[in-house]
């Protein structure tokens, strides 16, 4: 038998407010649930705090792409921000927690800027406690699927139980897997590249056992802070290259030190250190210790920064 809080849900849920266009009622709202259903029952969101990720952004692009057959646009910055409108007795279930100083309005149409102005997303307790319920939640997300999007339901759990979609083919793109090799794989929005730039984030640490890759510091927490950074070798704004093979993992000081051309990599992936380089060369960290010293690679070949890449950065930033 149902509580009588999940039959609540239920109708609520059964009932958006979903705006007119001449494509019929808008579909965002339920996608938006359902993505964030999936974060949940994959253990992305362990608590009341849904952040603005790639995670997030990818899965809802993802969905839209398996559910939606019509010509509306996958926005998500206004579902996102419209949900706090839904109501249960006058008293809402969605909220959003602006940082220190910023201000959350539906004017915002960059995904970007949301990141930037929203510290995260949250809902009602008492419906984050069902969604935290593995039987609730799927009582939730197949209400959703049979109200909204009965003929696509099939189809999208079929796509969501081989790992199939938009966020499956972005993470092969970047990890330069060769089933993608023969894919084109376009970024058309600036959605797309929020979603690729946060993988790469994400992906470059993880193929280096979050590791810096010159030397081997590997610092984690229990709080899922990430101490390592994902560093591009050609910059992003030059190429839009956000394969792994586009970059390594270094920890926060050596990561500046690469971008501002006082170290690099040989052709043999040997650590080289600029002669402009000043520093206390007794101090243990200092360095020019690192002069020499093989760089960690990754287990795959297929993972190791491309050569290309690696001479384009000692010819036009290492100072030699």
């Amino acid at each position: 038998m149902r509580s009588p809080t999940l039959q609540k849900y239920i109708n609520a849920f059964t009932r958006l407010k979903r705006g007119g266009t001449v494509y019929g009622l808008a579909p965002h709202k339920p996608v938006l649930l359902i993505s964030l259903i999936e974060l949940i029952e994959k253990g992305l969101v362990t608590e009341n705090k849904i952040f603005v990720n790639a995670d997030l952004v990818g899965t809802f692009k993802e969905n839209w792409q398996l559910l939606v057959p019509t010509l509306h646009q996958p926005d998500f910055t206004q579902p996102f921000y419209y949900l706090q409108n839904e109501k249960i007795a006058d008293t809402a279930y969605w909220f959003l927690q602006p940082n220190t100083g910023c201000q959350i309005d539906a004017h915002i149409k960059s995904v970007n800027t949301l990141q930037a102005v929203c510290a995260y997303g949250y809902f009602a307790t008492e419906l984050y406690l069902l969604l935290a319920a593995a039987q609730q939640r799927s009582v939730l997300l197949q209400i959703l699927l049979q109200t909204y999007f009965p003929a696509q339901k099939a189809v999208f759990l079929q796509a969501k139980n081989r790992g199939e979609g938009y966020l499956h083919e972005q993470v092969n793109y970047i990890l330069n897997e060769p089933e993608v090799k023969y894919k084109h794989i376009t970024t058309h929005t600036e959605e797309d590249v929020f979603v690729r730039n946060g993988l790469f984030k994400k992906l470059v640490p993880k193929i280096y056992h979050n590791q810096c890759s010159f030397t081997g510091m590997a610092i984690s927490s229990t709080f899922n802070y990430n101490f390592i950074d994902a560093c591009h070798i050609v910059p992003f704004s030059l190429t839009h290259d956000d394969k792994v093979t586009n970059g390594i993992a270094l920890c926060p000081n050596l990561h500046r030190a690469f971008d501002r051309g006082l170290v690099s990599i040989d052709t043999d992936y040997r650590i080289l250190v600029s002669k402009h380089l000043t520093e206390d060369e007794k101090h243990p960290y200092g360095l020019r210790q690192l002069v020499g010293k093989k760089m960690l690679l990754p287990q795959q070949k297929i993972h190791y920064p491309e050569m290309e890449a690696l001479n384009w950065h000692r010819e036009e930033i290492f100072k030699k």
